[in-house]
């Protein structure tokens, strides 16, 4: 199966972040792409309002991806922010980080479960944890999602595993300082060896390759999208600024590695 990841700079505007998504998975499709995998915030950039903006993933927005997911026979997975359960301190409802998946045969959507609290960054002030892993099939294969920071947490990963997926995805806009970059590729590779899963890690493109401002210590993007082996080592990697990234999926890939290194069955859990 051949994949893409759309590495794009996402702004304020919903009409024009919609426009990048049509035109990625546009080129994806014409690359030969049965799945293109756009960053988080996809809908939105972090930095700006996130409140006013939040849809179920029947409104509009969500509902323009879907019909170019259609249109163009393609399964899209994007990053939005959908309304929440619960409220912050003033009783204002908070969103939820979630990763639209949507495409011919497939219809599914993740709640971010690992909230960024970290580097002077509070996610938690205005987003609501999701709970639950999600995996999805496509081409015969399966699929696990995460989002940004979960990538720090290797459970969800094996979780994923163990429900069945040869291939984890993960959508970021990775916060950007010293070092971080190197994390981002160093979690992706770490990741797909605890869980012997290929890794499709896609970020948000580095603003600053684009001539525009980081907003305060929001998340807005490092690009350095990756694919990963189950061996950890990086098949492909684009630099910071936008790209789209293609690769060739197996599972016999993945049946072999684990043949060879099979730590899911090996493991403890205590």
């Amino acid at each position: 199966m051949r994949v893409a990841l759309a590495q794009v700079v996402t702004g304020r505007d919903l009409a024009g972040n919609l426009a990048l998504v049509e035109d990625y998975a546009r080129q994806a499709k014409a690359g030969g792409a049965e799945l293109v995998v756009f960053p988080e915030a996809a809908m939105r950039a972090f930095g700006n309002s996130l409140l006013d903006i939040a849809e179920p993933l029947d409104g509009p927005w969500a509902s323009r991806v879907r019909a170019v997911a259609a249109e163009l026979g393609i399964v899209i997975v994007a990053g939005m922010f959908t309304p929440g359960t619960a409220s912050d301190g003033s009783g204002v409802r908070k969103v939820r980080n979630t990763l639209l998946v949507t495409g011919p045969g497939v219809e599914t959507s993740y709640d971010k479960i690992h909230l960024f609290d970290a580097f002077g960054f509070a996610e938690s002030d205005t987003v609501d944890a999701g709970s639950e892993p999600v995996t999805f099939g496509l081409g015969g294969m399966t699929f696990g999602l995460a989002t940004c920071y979960d990538i720090r947490f290797p459970d969800l990963f094996t979780e994923n595993a163990d429900r069945g997926a040869e291939v984890n995805i993960v959508c970021a806009s990775w916060g950007s300082g010293p070092g971080k970059a190197d994390q981002w590729k160093l979690l992706a590779r770490a990741r797909a060896a605890d869980s012997t899963t290929v890794v499709l890690a896609c970020g948000q493109g580095d603003p600053a390759s684009q001539g525009l401002p980081v907003r305060g210590s929001a998340p807005t993007g490092v690009g350095h999208s990756v694919v990963v082996s189950p061996f950890g080592d990086v098949l492909a990697e684009l630099d910071g600024g936008p790209g789209l990234l293609f690769a060739e999926l197996d599972a016999g890939v993945v049946k072999e590695a684990r043949a060879k290194l099979p730590v899911l069955a090996n493991r403890h859990r205590f």
